[in-house]
């Protein structure tokens, strides 16, 4: 019983040139581009952040419209094995530890705390019940990432190029293709309704919703700001990222999450530089899962955000800043949980 996290990745990609979060689902993360709303920088020095990121999915879609529950119960009721999933709250609190030697060069490493709240009906039939509904919950230290970033190819150095890699730091793994036991680091159980009384393997939620992957992913991109006029600046952000190893590779043991593209781009309104209002369309795109313990028809997908906000300049070197994502697209494969809008806050110190 493989869960769609792929509606988790692709509203993920919250960290635009900081990352996306690791998640292994469409629409599970969040692809606001962080860097881009607090301003481009090229202050030698330290940079500490700390990001909250809330994605609640809660609407089941398939293709480019929403689903009923009904529907994809019938499939059981015909003899099919489709997962009802309920719903998927996603918190996640991302610390982020910067330097930057000059101009040019800057380092970080994101550190995500992810608590992950997941119901499922399982694979019931109709009529879909309260006493159906099994829950879980995967709460621990995400998946961490080491960037490096240079933007020192123009004098302005409006121009950078990124590359990172993703470290599997993350509890991940799940139960094995035929049943006989879990493998993995610490993967989570069901704690409550039916599947919290199977015995194991047959309580494990689905290895993509572990706050884990368990894979080694590089990350590269790009990004450029250019002021249009007096008042407004201009951003365009580019990164993917894929596993080129994974802890899960034995026959039958096997998961690798998919291959994740976004493309941000977006206006801050410059006119009060203390109070910047902003917009940004964020875009991705994420193949399918691969593995025996992948979900593979119900994590790829597309979608497409419009995400306004702001940063504000607290203090001296301190920026406070705020988004909501509304999602403007989606053709999701198989059946995924969808959220209808996402949120993100989060404050930035320099020194």
């Amino acid at each position: 019983m493989n869960k769609k996290m792929l509606a988790l990745a692709l509203a993920a990609s919250a960290s635009g040139m900081t990352s996306l979060p690791a998640a292994a689902c469409a629409t599970c993360g969040c692809s606001l581009t962080s860097d881009a709303a607090t301003g481009l920088t090229t202050d030698a020095g330290w940079r500490v952040s700390l990001e909250y990121d809330y994605i609640d999915q809660n609407q089941l879609r398939s293709g480019t419209g929403a689903v009923a529950g009904s529907r994809v119960a019938a499939i059981n009721d015909a003899g099919g094995d489709q997962e009802v999933e309920h719903d998927t709250i996603n918190r996640y609190t991302t610390l982020s530890v910067g330097y930057a030697l000059d101009a040019n060069w800057n380092f970080r490493l994101l550190l995500p705390y992810i608590d992950r709240g997941h119901t499922t009906y399982g694979s019931s039939g109709n009529p879909l019940t309260p006493d159906q509904l099994s829950g879980a919950t995967a709460t621990g230290l995400g998946d961490a990432k080491l960037l490096v970033n240079y933007q020192g190819m123009l004098p302005n150095h409006a121009l950078g190029l990124q590359a990172g890699i993703k470290l599997p730091t993350g509890r991940y793994g799940g139960a094995n293709a035929d049943d006989s036991g879990t493998v993995g680091r610490n993967p989570v159980a069901f704690s409550s309704g039916p599947l919290s009384r199977n015995p194991s393997p047959d309580n494990v939620l689905d290895t993509s919703l572990d706050p884990g992957t368990g894979s080694t992913d590089l990350i590269l991109g790009g990004y450029y700001f250019q002021p249009v006029s007096q008042d407004f600046d201009a951003f365009a952000n580019l990164q993917f990222q894929a596993a080129v190893s994974h802890k899960l590779d034995q026959p039958g043991e096997d998961y690798r999450p998919g291959n994740q593209a976004t493309l941000s781009f977006g206006l801050r309104y410059e006119a009060n530089p203390a109070f910047v209002p902003q917009v940004q369309v964020n875009l991705t795109h994420r193949t399918s899962d691969q593995g025996a313990l992948a979900d593979v028809g119900d994590t790829a997908g597309t979608v497409a955000y419009v995400s306004p906000g702001f940063s504000w300049a607290a203090a001296n070197k301190l920026q406070v800043y705020g988004f909501v994502q509304l999602p403007a697209y989606s053709k999701l494969q198989g059946y995924q949980l969808f959220p209808r809008w996402t949120a993100t806050t989060g404050v930035s110190y320099s020194f």
